[in-house]
């Protein structure tokens, strides 16, 4: 703990240096050097120091090599990617593929279909919405989940969800009087996009007691406080599941969001992107869409997916979609003019995507083993929920909520011993100071809740359930002495 205090108290020349750039930290926009990004924060930039340390001398910390708890990049701690999305990615980049037998039949059939709609052509720009053939199939397979029809002109494919989320924020914002409610804790790409747009992040408490779900009168106080100071609240974002709660919201807590949005002029921004990860029985995902045709609601709704989640895992991949529901012709030609700023997304994330909301064909050889692929995913993903849920709850001055969805956990922490005086020394979060040290003496790189915003006085961490159960279990172990020895 020396070291973090001579860190954050070092002294500083009296004199600046003779200048010698024309562009400084002092040159560039506020909102630039405000915003902040924790899941790629200070503590990865320990993690950065030390990975470089370790190659010079690996005997240097009591650990061998760092463990990235930080971020949902399931293909970085092991997992495989579905075959046959790859073969089909494959013949999409090199369509002389489809003219041997390397691949299956129906993932050359498949290919055959996409390089048709894209003129054959993988590497020209496409419409700025996408191709339309991904966009047609994203249409057909909404259709089918939400028993609603779908417009693929009503779609956008970006790289990520992230550029959607971005996208359709700039269309929200004018100025430092707009606010956009934020779930807290919320995933710190949309604080940190309204700080660089300059608008006001205004959050509402998920209730941890209850699940980290939604309560309908912190909606309110949130909306109430919001206009009281002046600030006009334009937008509700809801994650589903929770990033970094892992709640999986009920049917009636979410008709109640909608009906306070539709009433209050808000526009809904869901962020579903982790729809196909469900780890609880009792738990089933509901769309905001389908629920809010069911119910007769015709509010505006930006729903976001993506292939970097679920259990596809393609991140490096970038692809994802919005859809938007009861969205005026004229707004949707605006964010088209948004979209078309960026030419288009990449081509091959569009393919991805599409893929990923299309099975392959029932009775093939590449369902078989895509069904199991899936399958295995899905299992051990269920499994670790549970477990990183049980040994958190077992150690002294933890608690964590059930892990239902998505891909984390987020367990509540008391924060005492060498760690709190450290804080109290440095200035800096209890949280965030837990973390730097978790990382220099454990090797397991984690995010501060601090990081995501939650109650005044309240301190938590969050870490994947995505590395295999052996690794996870020594990280829970090493959690358990670390904060057992410097936290209590």
């Amino acid at each position: 703990f020396k070291r973090l205090r001579c860190f954050t108290n070092m002294s500083h020349p009296s004199a600046p240096p003779t200048r010698t750039s024309s562009l400084s930290t002092s040159d560039l926009p506020r909102r630039v050097v405000d915003c902040k990004y924790a899941v790629r924060g200070e503590v990865v930039l320990k993690a950065e120091e030390i990975q470089k340390r370790l190659d010079n001398n690996p005997d240097l910390f009591p650990f061998s090599h760092l463990v990235p708890c930080n971020i949902g990049n399931p293909q970085a701690v092991g997992q495989c990617p579905l075959t046959f999305h790859r073969q089909l990615l494959a013949c999409v980049a090199e369509p002389s593929l489809t003219n041997t037998t390397i691949f299956p039949k129906e993932v050359r059939e498949r290919a055959e279909q996409y390089l048709v709609g894209m003129s054959n052509k993988a590497g020209a720009y496409s419409h700025s919405k996408g191709h339309l053939v991904f966009r047609k199939l994203i249409a057909e397979y909404l259709t089918e989940r939400d028993s609603f029809p779908a417009d693929p002109e009503h779609i956008f494919l970006t790289d990520g969800a992230s550029a959607a989320v971005k996208m359709v924020l700039q269309l929200l914002v004018h100025d430092g009087d707009d606010g956009v409610l934020l779930p807290i804790p919320q995933y710190p790409l949309y604080s940190a996009s309204m700080t660089l747009l300059g608008g006001q992040s205004v959050g509402y408490f998920l209730d941890e007691s209850n699940g980290w779900s939604v309560d309908e009168r912190e909606l309110e106080r949130s909306i109430k406080e919001c206009r009281a100071a002046g600030t006009s609240p334009r937008a509700i974002v809801v994650i589903n599941p929770g990033n970094p709660t892992g709640q999986v919201l009920s049917r009636d807590v979410m008709v109640r969001i909608l009906r306070i949005a539709q009433r209050e002029r808000l526009v809904l921004l869901a962020d579903e992107v982790y729809q196909d990860n469900i780890h609880c029985e009792e738990k089933l995902f509901v769309p905001f869409r389908q629920l809010a045709l069911e119910v007769g609601i015709t509010t505006e709704i930006f729903s976001f997916h993506s292939a970097s989640k679920g259990v596809t895992g393609e991140c490096g991949l970038r692809g994802g979609f919005v859809h938007c529901q009861n969205v005026s012709s004229e707004v949707m030609d605006q964010l088209n003019k948004l979209a078309s700023i960026s030419l288009c997304s990449n081509v091959l994330g569009q393919a991805l995507m599409a893929s990923i909301v299309t099975l392959p064909p029932g009775n093939s050889e590449s369902r078989a083993r895509f069904d199991a692929e899936r399958l295995h995913i899905r299992n051990a993903l269920k499994q670790k929920a549970k477990r990183v849920t049980e040994r958190l709850n077992q150690i002294e001055g933890m608690s964590c909520q059930a892990i239902e969805g998505a891909m984390y956990a987020f367990p509540k922490l008391n924060i005492g011993g060498a760690v709190l005086d450290a804080a109290l020394l440095s200035g800096l979060a209890p949280d965030l100071v837990y973390c730097l040290e978790l990382v220099e003496r454990t090797g397991v790189v984690a995010v501060p809740g601090s990081g995501f915003g939650q109650r005044p006085g309240e301190f938590h961490f969050r870490i994947t359930i995505l590395q295999d159960a052996e690794v996870l279990d020594k990280v829970l172990d090493d959690i358990e002495t670390f904060h057992a020895k410097f936290a209590r």
